[in-house]
């Protein structure tokens, strides 16, 4: 496993692989990395001659900046865990190779970007949408893995990709979770144990909003009915819960549901905030 720091030193290696044909593939992370990253790992690995994993946290989609300094932080373990998985190359870069002055350019994803995640974190998508470009155009992959967790992400990624003509396929691997249901998340190592506890109330309230969804209940029945569950975790303060249409992205109306419906929900336990959402198609 290769690990770069320069983004001209890591073009420069990938060219050879483009020049005989070889499919590349990119997973951008934050590091911290867990078992879901790892799985998007082996997915890459097995659709392309070479997997590029990003470790990158990238400080302009942090709106709060005590999030970002508590962000965890373990490179030793995180290159471990790649090469065990069987990743090619890393790029790992400075802030000054990412950033070498501060980025005047602005994203605007339009009502896409200002629901649920935008509304609450201003900016986030912005810098989301910015990192993912350099990383695109740094890279060049044929395709890009991302996680189903942050799905209102996929779709933001899923608009760029589509408005600026990348030739680049964009893969969501479905969410990974423990056994109790709370969804894996580099954030999830924030939280006490009891914490954790309480957090799985999460995926159990989601699954309880499916199965009113598949009774033909109403956005409003589906809402309320996680509400109703959520309130069994006396330390989790719902910041919103929505349906969506899972391919759109457009928040569903109270009075009418599709049969394929996402139900997104963002709490925060402590001084954590966690997401996650459930698809449910016919």
């Amino acid at each position: 496993m290769k690990v770069f720091k320069e983004a001209r030193l890591l073009r420069k290696s990938l060219t050879k692989y483009r020049n005989t044909g070889h499919s590349v593939g990119l997973v951008p992370t934050m590091g911290s990395l867990h078992k879901g990253h790892l799985q998007l790992i082996e997915c890459c690995r097995n659709q392309n001659k070479v997997t590029v994993c990003s470790i990158f946290i990238n400080p302009t989609q942090f709106n709060n900046p005590a999030d970002l300094k508590k962000y965890p932080q373990n490179i030793e373990k995180d290159l471990t865990l790649l090469e065990r998985t069987g990743c090619d190359i890393v790029f790992y870069p400075e802030m000054k190779e990412v950033y070498p002055q501060p980025p005047v350019v602005q994203f605007d994803f339009g009502n896409l970007g200002n629901i649920l995640e935008g509304k609450f974190r201003p900016g986030h998508f912005n810098g989301v949408g910015f990192i993912v470009s350099k990383l695109f155009n740094i890279v060049a992959p044929s395709r890009a893995y991302f996680g189903e967790k942050d799905l209102q992400q996929l779709a933001i990624i899923r608009r760029l990709v589509t408005d600026l003509n990348y030739a680049i396929e964009i893969i969501g691997i479905p969410t990974v979770r423990e056994q109790n249901g709370l969804a894996l998340s580099s954030r999830n190592k924030r939280l006490t144990d009891d914490e954790k506890i309480q957090a799985s109330i999460i995926y159990k309230a989601l699954k309880a909003g499916e199965a009113m969804v598949r009774n033909k209940g109403s956005v409003g029945d589906v809402c309320n009915t996680v509400v109703a569950v959520l309130k069994e975790a006396t330390l989790l303060n719902p910041e919103y819960i929505e349906c969506v249409d899972p391919d759109s992205f457009e928040i569903l109306e109270k009075d009418d549901i599709s049969e394929n419906a996402a139900i997104c929900i963002a709490v925060k336990i402590g001084e954590v905030r966690l997401i996650d959402n459930l698809i449910v198609r016919s």
